[in-house]
């Protein structure tokens, strides 16, 4: 399982329950993204609250796309955020990510 690292920013809302949060991440290209949806569908997410302390690190399962390097040469990959059924505020589940952005665990 590949994990995408992210920050949770704020706690949304308590509807529905168990909640809502805001994640953000930076991608290759500079560009924020965010999402929001339950606490548990973000991996390290276990317990947020709104009186949690924000921003607080989470992930989110990803799928492999494709792999490529930008013309920095540093290492990029192309990836989905499908597997829960996630997608950007503006719609978007595929993004280039710099490899070091993605974990196993």
């Amino acid at each position: 399982m590949v994990f995408l690292r992210c920050e949770a920013v704020r706690w949304v809302d308590d509807e529905p329950q168990p909640g809502l949060i805001e994640v953000r991440f930076t991608d290759a290209h500079h560009q924020q993204w965010a999402f929001i949806d339950k606490w548990p569908v973000f991996a390290g997410g276990d317990g947020l609250s709104p009186d949690s302390r924000y921003p607080a690190e989470v992930s989110i399962l990803c799928d492999f796309l494709t792999t490529g390097n930008t013309t920095d040469t540093s290492d990029t990959v192309k990836i989905s955020v499908t597997p829960w059924g996630l997608e950007s505020l503006e719609g978007h589940v595929e993004f280039e990510v710099r490899a070091d952005q993605l974990t196993t665990s």
